[in-house]
């Protein structure tokens, strides 16, 4: 069943002598030739069917021809110039596009940057200067990325804060309404949002509400496992925050652009965030960020607060420019709503046959499969979706986890429903592979994962 791996294995050895290991977090010897739609071919002439999507950064699919003409388009006639000293056409296309696809009828400008990161950095900036106030709230288990800022907010893994402190000051972290594994103990239909008690206690004894100035929130948790928390909650601490001249932030690096079958993830609870963090899939593949608020928030910094050299790279902006156009031309929203729901009922009846799988969540094209060792307990099951993985690797699929345990189903929006049945076939045949034992231990040397 081993794919033949020759060439692949001599880059990945090479790489490990090389490339600092901070910089990744392995899961098989997979070496990226070319890509085309939701499949990916290695340099040994294998192919996968793409169930990753490049860390959800590639809903167009890989090389869509509309993205690679617009960037070919903008090449042949200038590659960059700063816009932080001059003006280019495609950044002033773009900044209209993404006013017009964000939530909320006001006025509204744009920051770019060059990756969800960056972006992160620049709203705690941002609602610093605008508001006056220091103080940023986060959540526990979140992920923003591994900039200074994006880390501080961050509160998932240990790795990502050891040796390198102190951190961003005034930055506070709450636990995230994580309805199956509830810190509390409660059940979802019976919960007194005792996860959100835990900032009205902070508000009642060490955090001034007055002195906090942004809450930055995923709507839909991404490498906590695809967590998304109940409607109630998203209202009462918008309500919250509103309350308090609190801004709402919503950070959509990685749900945003079509992944939840609308444009924004927050979209789908009826909130109109005061601004959104954007990233990944925004420019299919090239590097890009945005920050898109309310007029009169960012008219409270000043230039050189958050520019950059290659920010607002003309070749990202027609990638990006193009994006837009495909996810709208191609019925993307639609598409990913339609598929993600029957994804979720076949790995709903996996579950009625597997107890291995103890929950399956999400929406859109972004799905979690969460794997457990016992459903009572809902201990996490990492070997088994360490060995799944590899497995599905072996036999041509693209497959990740996260959060120890989950499942990561996020393919590209173009994926076809013949492809994502493929896919889901080898997944429940990895899945019996496992149960039966027939996936060795030594996997895991290879198969770390996130």
């Amino acid at each position: 069943m081993q794919v033949k791996i020759d060439k692949c294995m001599e880059v990945v050895k090479k790489d490990d002598e090389i490339i600092s290991p901070a910089a990744r977090v392995p899961y098989y010897p997979l070496v990226i030739k070319r890509g085309h739609g939701a499949i990916i071919e290695d340099i040994d002439g294998n192919e996968y069917i793409d169930l990753l999507s490049s860390a959800a950064a590639l809903n167009t699919g890989h090389a869509h021809p509309e993205v690679v003409k617009a960037i070919k388009e903008q090449i042949n006639d200038f590659i960059h110039y700063t816009p932080a000293y001059m003006y280019h056409q495609p950044l002033v296309q773009l900044a209209n596009k993404l006013i017009e696809i964000t939530p909320g009828d006001f006025k509204k400008r744009v920051a770019f940057g060059l990756s969800g990161s960056d972006a992160n950095d620049g709203m705690i900036k941002l609602a610093r200067a605008y508001t006056g106030r220091s103080k940023i709230i986060s959540f526990i288990q979140s992920y923003h990325g591994s900039t200074y800022g994006a880390i501080s907010l961050s509160a998932l893994s240990l790795n990502m804060r050891r040796k390198i402190g102190p951190l961003v000051p005034d930055i506070y972290h709450i636990p995230y309404p994580d309805c199956y594994r509830c810190a509390f103990g409660q059940k979802r239909e019976s919960c007194n949002m005792e996860c959100l008690k835990q900032l009205e206690i902070a508000f009642e004894y060490y955090l001034p509400a007055e002195e906090v100035a942004a809450v930055i929130m995923e709507p839909i948790a991404g490498d906590a496992g695809l967590v998304m928390p109940p409607q109630k909650y998203m209202d009462k601490l918008y309500g919250i925050c509103k309350e308090n001249d609190i801004l709402f932030v919503s950070e959509e690096v990685q749900q945003g652009f079509g992944r939840t079958g609308k444009w924004f993830g927050i979209e789908h609870f009826g909130i109109v965030p005061d601004a959104i963090i954007m990233g990944k899939s925004i420019a299919s593949g090239m590097p890009m960020s945005a920050i898109v608020a309310r007029e009169e928030i960012m008219q409270a910094w000043e230039a050189p607060a958050h520019l950059f050299t290659m920010g607002g790279n003309p070749v990202s902006c027609r990638a990006a420019l193009a994006t837009i156009d495909i996810i709208r031309k191609e019925n993307l929203l639609e598409h990913a709503h339609k598929l993600g729901e029957y994804v979720e009922h076949r790995f709903n009846q996996m579950k009625e046959k597997y107890e291995l799988i103890g929950d399956v969540r999400g929406i859109g094209l972004s799905i979690g499969v969460d794997l457990v060792t016992d459903r009572a307990t809902r201990e996490k099951a990492k070997e088994a979706a360490a060995k799944i993985c590899y497995r599905c690797w072996e036999k041509g699929i693209i497959l990740t986890f996260f959060a120890n345990s989950v499942l990561r189903i996020q393919p590209p929006l173009i994926i076809t429903r013949e492809q994502i049945d493929k896919a889901l076939d080898i997944i429940e045949e990895a899945i019996k592979e496992y149960l039966a034992g027939d996936i060795p231990d030594e996997v895991l040397r290879v198969a770390k994962g996130w």
